[in-house]
């Protein structure tokens, strides 16, 4: 399954038009024209922009959009393009009949009154022809947006997974610099622990009032724990099980923004204690690394659906 942006546009028509330049066919169909875009949002956000005649339509839209797009914020716009309103309809001989009967009458009444024109014929007949229904061409033309729209959403989602994809690599890089540094760092804390610890207890007379047995055992608790509070290996675990988990997500595909969110928050939550245990320079450059790529990691993130 493929993974989805939540960013895309697309657009359709449906229906016979007239054809260009034709000055006087008759009876010709609305065409009708639509117009869809989405942007990022936490849920599904539709508005739909319709003309008056299409507005029955609207629980109809919103079932098709919400069969295809699961999130995001969602615009879908409908226009008609009636074809008699840019040409002349041809005048049929029941309407000019009709017409010249009606001129009669008011002619019998109102002799001065003047004539018909041209213009007032055909104005007529243009406001008198049939409506023609449009909910089969506008359901037609709103399949087609939406199905483009989720075309497009395809392939911005398979761009952006392979951006991922790449900040992830980068995530696991950082992980293997720090994991041979944090034995080392933790030995060579500990090793400074005792030597300072040594420097105290000289300093303060005690090694001459205690058993030097007891006070290497109580230098070599203190140490001990001074490394476990400094290890990083936990931490390097559970950043790379992350890391195995987004991997799995994107091969997937499918729904799986909000999944993602939460996993780089969990990153973020690792990278942030990998600094604060920090002992010494090159762990707290690796950790400010991790943060930068996390960072760059969550703002795609917030574009998949």
């Amino acid at each position: 399954m493929s993974v989805y942006s939540m960013t895309g546009y697309a657009s359709a028509a449906a229906g016979p038009a007239a054809p260009a330049g034709a000055a006087d066919f008759t009876g010709a169909a609305d065409s009708v024209s639509a117009e869809i875009r989405s942007v990022n949002g936490r849920f599904l956000d539709l508005s739909l922009r319709l003309p008056d005649e299409l507005r029955a339509l609207e629980p109809a839209l919103r079932e098709l959009v919400a069969k295809a797009v699961r999130r995001g914020k969602v615009e879908l716009r409908l226009s008609t393009r009636a074809d008699g309103a840019t040409q002349w309809p041809q005048p049929q001989a029941d309407q000019l009949h009709r017409l010249a009967r009606l001129q009669d009458s008011v002619h019998a009444w109102l002799p001065e009154a003047p004539g018909l024109s041209v213009q007032d014929v055909l104005q007529w007949c243009k406001s008198h022809a049939p409506v023609e229904v449009l909910d089969e061409a506008a359901l037609d033309a709103a399949q087609r947006a939406i199905a483009g729209l989720r075309e497009a959403r395809a392939r911005e989602g398979a761009r952006l997974a392979s951006v991922l994809s790449e900040r992830v690599q980068r995530l696991r890089e950082l992980a293997a610099q720090a994991e041979p540094l944090a034995p080392a760092v933790a030995q060579r804390q500990q090793q400074r622990f005792l030597e300072r610890w040594n420097e105290a207890l000289a300093a303060s007379g005690a090694a001459q009032t205690v058993a030097p047995e007891a006070l290497q055992e109580r230098a070599l608790n203190e140490a001990t724990a001074f490394a476990i509070r400094i290890d990083v290996a936990e931490e390097l675990a559970r950043l790379r099980s992350h890391l195995d988990e987004i991997d799995r997500l994107l091969a997937a595909g499918g729904e799986l923004g909000k999944r993602l969110d939460f996993l780089v928050q969990e990153l973020l939550r690792e990278a942030n204690t990998l600094g604060s245990k920090a002992a010494a320079l090159e762990l707290t450059n690796i950790a400010v690394e991790m943060k930068v790529a996390i960072e760059q990691l969550r703002e795609q993130v917030q574009n998949i659906e």
